[in-house]
């Protein structure tokens, strides 16, 4: 994952130490705006320092693992006195828990389950569903006294 950050005066240094510049930037690439615009101090047309640091920006997302998020230079590579910067944990999710369970009990031989995906929706949201359901199969004519 070669890129942003070799050269240590070069483009993008900043980024990998400002948090911030890096989130802002991500916003802006979502958009599609150039981050003077952002700041609000552009009129919406791509300066040329705006321009660096899209490309600034891309290249230190290359330079990130997709898969643990971190990058080459974020780890000591062997050497006697740095410490590496992250510590692999478990942790649990307990939404991803109860996605793995529903898909466990759908059942791998089941034809009925073929296709069939495992969403999280708010209770109160599948409560006033279960509701409009119901209702809707309810005879007509009946009063609600």
């Amino acid at each position: 994952m070669a890129g942003a950050g070799r050269d240590p005066r070069g483009p993008g240094k900043r980024l990998i130490r400002d948090e911030r510049l890096r989130r802002e930037l991500e916003l802006c690439d979502r958009w599609g705006i150039p981050h003077s615009q952002f700041r609000g101090i552009g009129d919406g047309r791509w300066t040329e320092r705006d321009r660096a640091k899209a490309i600034a920006f891309l290249d230190y997302q290359k330079s990130v693992c997709p898969q643990c998020g971190t990058r080459w230079d974020d780890w000591d590579h062997g050497g006697e006195d740095e410490e590496d910067r992250y510590v692999a944990v478990l942790q649990r999710c307990v939404g991803c828990q109860v996605i793995a369970d529903k898909q466990a009990e759908l059942g791998d031989n089941d034809e009925s389950a073929r296709g069939m995906k495992v969403a999280l929706v708010p209770a109160a949201a599948q409560a006033a569903l279960d509701l409009i359901q119901q209702m809707k199969k309810r005879p007509t004519g009946e009063d609600d006294d």
